[in-house]
C-alpha cells in the first residue's frame, strides 16, 4: 500500500507488483497510510487536513474524519481495529471512532508538528513524536498525558554506518553530534561527547568495530571508543572542509579527503599525520584489503589508484560518460568495481588498469556498492534515488525525509532522516519484515 503526492492511495499485489486498487478522494498529498489489523480497512492522512477510512474489498471511502486544522502527518489503527489515532501539523493528536467517525479525544500539549503516532500493543496508550523535540505518552481512555521525554535531534542526519558485526549503527548529524544505535531494536545506545563546533559530515567504524571515526566542518577528525562513547583522539593540522574519512583494514591508519584537493594519511595510534597528497580533484572511496592502495573517484568521469606508502599515483581509470558515484575493491584487491550516473557498472584490473567488464545497470542513481565475501557480484539491497532496490527491482519507495543518508549490512538497511532520526529496515526475499 502507498500514499502519493497525486492525492491517491494505491493497493498493490506484493508478489506480482500489480496495482489492485486506486483510492481517490483526498485533495492533497497523502502523507500516511495504514492497514487495520484485520486487513479489511485502510486509513489515510493527507495535507488536505482530513483522515479517510477506506474499504479494502470494494475500494470506496467509508468515512471522512474532519477536525484537524492542518496537514495530517501520521495515522494508525488500534490493535482491535475500533479506533484510529492521527497526528497533525496543528500540533494535536486526535482519537477517532472507526464505526461512527466521531472524534473521541483531542490530545494537546505539543508545541510543534506531530510527525508520528502509534498505539501500544494493548491499545490503552498512544505515543506521539513531534518537531518540538518531545515524545509523549497518552492515556487513550482519559486523554491524560502520562509521560513526556525530550530527545535531542535538532539537525539532519548526514551519515550512517553499520558496525562490522551489524549489531550497531553510528550516525552523524548537523546538530554537531554522533549517536550510537542498537540495530536490533532501533534504540539509541549513547551519544559521543558534544564538543564539535560544526556539523558532522561523515562517520565510519573501524574494521574491528571497536572505534568510530568522524569528521566535521570545524576541520577536525575525531576517534571514539564504541563501548564507552569516549573521545580517544582529535586530529588537527589542516584547512578545508573534510568530506570523507575511512579506516585502513588493520585499524592503524585513517585517510581523509578535503575540498581543498588534499588527501591526509594519519597514524591512528599516536594521532600523527603521516603523509599529505596534493594535486588531484576527486573524492575518497576506499582502502585496498591489504591497506597498500587507495582508490578515489574524480569529480567527473575518472578513477585514481594511489600507493599509500609512497604517495604515488598508480593508475587513472577512464571510460565513463557520467560522474562516478561509487567505487569498491574486491576482497583479494585485484579488481575494482565502479558505478556512474550514466547507468553503467565497470570492473577494472588494479595491476594493469584494464577495463574487464561493462555492465548496464540502474536507471536511477546508486550511491554505494561493495563486493560480497565470495567476490561474486549479485543483487543487493541499497538505496537508489527515492527507492530501496534489489538488483534492478524497486521494492520500497522512500518519502523525502528518508533520503538523507543510508548504510547496508546484509539484508538490513539503516536510513538517516533530514528530521534527525534513524530508521531500520530488514528485508527477506524482497519483503519488508522489520521496520523500526
Amino acid at each position: 500500500m502507498s500514499g502519493s503526492s497525486d492525492s491517491t492511495v494505491r493497493l498493490w499485489d506484493a508478489v506480482t507488483g500489480a496495482s489492485l486498487q486506486t483510492l481517490k478522494g483526498h485533495s492533497g498529498w497523502v502523507n500516511s497510510v495504514a492497514f487495520s489489523p484485520d486487513g479489511k480497512q485502510v486509513v489515510s492522512g493527507s495535507c488536505d487536513s482530513t483522515v479517510r477510512l477506506w474499504d479494502v474489498v470494494i475500494g470506496t471511502s467509508r468515512q471522512t474524519l474532519k477536525g484537524h486544522s492542518d496537514s495530517v502527518n501520521s495515522v494508525a489503527f488500534s490493535p482491535n481495529s475500533k479506533q484510529i489515532v492521527s497526528g497533525s501539523c496543528d500540533c494535536t493528536v486526535r482519537l477517532w471512532d472507526v464505526v461512527t467517525g466521531a472524534s473521541l479525544q483531542t490530545l494537546k500539549g505539543h508545541s510543534g508538528w506531530v510527525n508520528s503516532v502509534a498505539f501500544s500493543p494493548d491499545g490503552k496508550q498512544v505515543v506521539s513524536k513531534s518537531s518540538d523535540n518531545t515524545i509523549r505518552l497518552w492515556d487513550v481512555a482519559t486523554g491524560a498525558l502520562l509521560q513526556m521525554d525530550h530527545y535531542d535531534y535538532s539537525g539532519s542526519v548526514n551519515s550512517v554506518a553499520f558496525s562490522p558485526d551489524g549489531k550497531q549503527v553510528v550516525s552523524g548529524s548537523s546538530d554537531r553530534k554522533i549517536r550510537f544505535w542498537d540495530a536490533a531494536i532501533g534504540a539509541s545506545l549513547q551519544m559521543g561527547q558534544s564538543n564539535y563546533s560544526g556539523s558532522v559530515h561523515s562517520v565510519a567504524f573501524s574494521p574491528d568495530g571497536k572505534q568510530v571515526i568522524s569528521n566535521s566542518s570545524d576541520s577536525t577528525i575525531r576517534l571514539w571508543d564504541t563501548a564507552t562513547g569516549a573521545l580517544l583522539q582529535t586530529l588537527k593540522g589542516y584547512s578545508g572542509l573534510d568530506i570523507s574519512v575511512t579506516f585502513s583494514p588493520n585499524c592503524k591508519q585513517e585517510v581523509s579527503k578535503f575540498k581543498n584537493s588534499t588527501i591526509y594519511l594519519w597514524d591512528m595510534v599516536i594521532g600523527a599525520l603521516l603523509e599529505t597528497l596534493n594535486g588531484y580533484s576527486g573524492s575518497l572511496i576506499a582502502f585496498s584489503p591489504n591497506g597498500k592502495q587507495i582508490v578515489f573517484r574524480s569529480g567527473k568521469n575518472t578513477i585514481q589508484l594511489w600507493d599509500t606508502a609512497t604517495g604515488a599515483l598508480l593508475q587513472t581509470l577512464k571510460g565513463y560518460s557520467g560522474w562516478v558515484s561509487s567505487v569498491a575493491f574486491s576482497l583479494d584487491g585485484k579488481q575494482i568495481i565502479s558505478k556512474a550516473d550514466d547507468s553503467t557498472i565497470q570492473l577494472w584490473d588494479t595491476a594493469t588498469g584494464a577495463l574487464l567488464q561493462t555492465l548496464k545497470s540502474y536507471s536511477g542513481s546508486v550511491y554505494s556498492m561493495a563486493f560480497p565475501p565470495d567476490n561474486k557480484l549479485k543483487p543487493s539491497i541499497l538505496v537508489s534515488g527515492d527507492w530501496v532496490v534489489e538488483g534492478k527491482r524497486n521494492i520500497l519507495w522512500l518519502p523525502p525525509d528518508y533520503r538523507s543518508a543510508s548504510a547496508t549490512w546484509n539484508r538490513t538497511l539503516a536510513i538517516g532522516h533530514f528530521s534527525g532520526k534513524v530508521s531500520f529496515f530488514c528485508f527477506e526475499d524482497t519483503k519488508l519484515i522489520i521496520w523500526k
